[in-house]
């Protein structure tokens, strides 16, 4: 989904605040140089960012866990399978 952010969007008289966050510096170059390609700078990011957020309820795209990906699941539930069949030994657990 593509979002199109306009400043038009600001509701009128609104008060803004600042608010400070910690970034990697390399973190912050590397999104500094994106978002200036898209005609942004971080402070729109990270508003359409929280605006988006806000409409959706939720974070606007999925957060993954290497451990809960799909394919470690599945090589757990196979092991946890191998385990139950009583013919796993120390050593196939170390191994795995």
């Amino acid at each position: 989904m593509c979002y199109a952010y306009s400043q038009k969007e600001d509701i009128p008289g609104a008060e803004t605040i600042n608010v400070t966050i910690r970034l990697d510096r390399e973190i912050k170059e590397n999104a500094e140089k994106l978002f200036d390609d898209f005609g942004r700078d971080l402070s729109a990011a990270v508003n359409i960012y929280i605006r988006q957020a806000l409409r959706q309820g939720k974070m606007p795209f999925e957060i993954c866990d290497r451990f809960f990906g799909e394919k470690n699941q599945a090589r757990l539930r196979r092991s946890i399978a191998h385990a139950e069949t009583g013919q796993v030994t120390v050593h196939d657990l170390l191994e795995d």
